[in-house]
Order: structure tokens, then sequence, then C-alpha cells
């Protein structure tokens, strides 16, 4: 008689444990994602800053003085890098340093998260030869 008394628990055992299984396996795939996205605006923030370095004071660099950024052209250039490629983000110029901040806006699919905005940083210097 004691399987009358047991009886439904392994049912409510079931379907609990394959709620805390698909919960678990959201949160994972979430994470995944969100950690490729914001992988994808440090790529983004790299490549926009290393364009953004290219840009010299030509008229400087060609009379033999230390190597300097063409401010506003590279601002542009990293600034429009980062449009082109759907981010937002932006660019900040100190010395011979092009500093970028990408941001990306990532939804959530399976966890009712919404969207949040991804973000991430990097600097690049100009390289010449020499």
């Amino acid at each position: 008689m004691g399987g009358r008394a047991d009886r439904g628990q392994a049912t409510a055992f079931t379907v609990t444990l394959a709620a805390v299984l698909v919960l678990l396996f959201a949160l994972v795939w979430e994470g995944g994602r969100a950690m490729a996205a914001r992988s994808r605006a440090l790529t983004l923030a790299q490549e926009a800053a290393r364009a953004g370095a290219q840009h010299l004071d030509l008229a400087a660099y060609r009379a033999g003085e230390e190597t300097a950024l063409d401010a506003p052209a590279a601002r542009q250039a990293a600034t429009a890098f980062l449009r082109e490629a759907g981010a937002g983000g932006t660019a900040r110029i100190e010395g011979d340093q092009v500093t970028v901040t990408a941001r990306i806006d990532h939804t959530f699919a399976l966890l009712p998260l919404g969207t949040r905005s991804l973000s991430a940083s990097a600097t690049a210097s100009p390289h010449t030869g020499g």
C-alpha cells in the first residue's frame, strides 16, 4: 500500500528538475551570447582605434617632427568605422593615442532581460617604420 501514498511524487520531481535544467541551459546560452557580443565590441574598438591611428599629421611628419596624429581626421575615421560596423561609441584623442569605446546593443532571446548595451574600449598609437 505504500505505493499509493507516493503517487505523483516522481512527476513533481521530474517537472521541477526539467524546469531547473531549462533555466540552467538558458543562463549558459545567454551568458555565452553576451560574452560573444562583448568580444565583438572589443574587436570593433581595437579596429576602430587602429583606423584612427593611421591618420597622421603629414605636414609634421614630412618636416621630420615627432609623429603626431591629425586629431580631427583620426576621430572621424574611428567613429566612421564604428558606424559602418553597426556599432555606437566614441573616439577620444589624447596626444598620440586614439582611444575608442565601442558599444553594441545585445538582446537576450531566452531570458526576459530585454536589451542591454555592452561596451569595450581599446587604444592604439601610430607606428612609423624606422
